[in-house]
């Protein structure tokens, strides 16, 4: 079954990057083979101010079952970022995954240092797990992310039971 997922990401550092994950649907000779179809917000205009990027983020996120984000070099830690984990997790009741992309090569075909997962940062108030102690965490180029990305997905959301 194809799931709507959410890309959340470092949109300065990491679009070229990002933009192979999200994209990588296109070569499939069925939409449906990917299993998924992108529902992430394509560009968020830093001239619009927090309340309407915020507005932008919980727009991309309706209709989506799964949140998958992206790990560069810089993106734990991030406002936006969090905010997407935040939604994600307490409104949206979507699964979550981390998928560090620091292997991919960026426009100039150079890799980046692996960071920091955000999901190391945020705990459940009741058992005071960390979410990446329950959300799995994969890496795109070592996991084959182009063959199993589809699979990901899938269990992400019937994790979060969707």
């Amino acid at each position: 079954m194809a799931r709507r997922v959410f890309f959340s990401f470092h949109y300065d550092e990491d679009i070229w990057r990002a933009n192979q994950v999200r994209n990588c649907w296109l070569t499939q000779p069925d939409h449906k083979s990917a299993g998924f179809f992108d529902a992430s917000l394509w560009e968020a205009s830093k001239r619009s101010g927090e309340d309407a990027i915020k507005r932008m983020i919980r727009e991309g996120l309706e209709g989506t079952s799964v949140t998958a984000i992206l790990v560069g070099a810089n993106t734990a830690g991030r406002t936006y970022i969090d905010y997407e984990i935040e939604q994600s997790n307490n409104v949206r009741g979507n699964g979550i995954l981390a998928i560090y992309i620091n292997g991919l090569k960026d426009k100039s075909g150079y890799t980046s240092a692996r960071g920091r997962n955000p999901l190391d940062t945020w705990t459940f108030n009741d058992s005071g797990k960390k979410f990446s102690e329950v959300y799995p965490t994969y890496d795109w180029v070592r996991d084959e992310g182009y063959k199993n990305c589809g699979t990901w997905f899938h269990r992400a959301a019937q994790q979060a039971g969707k």
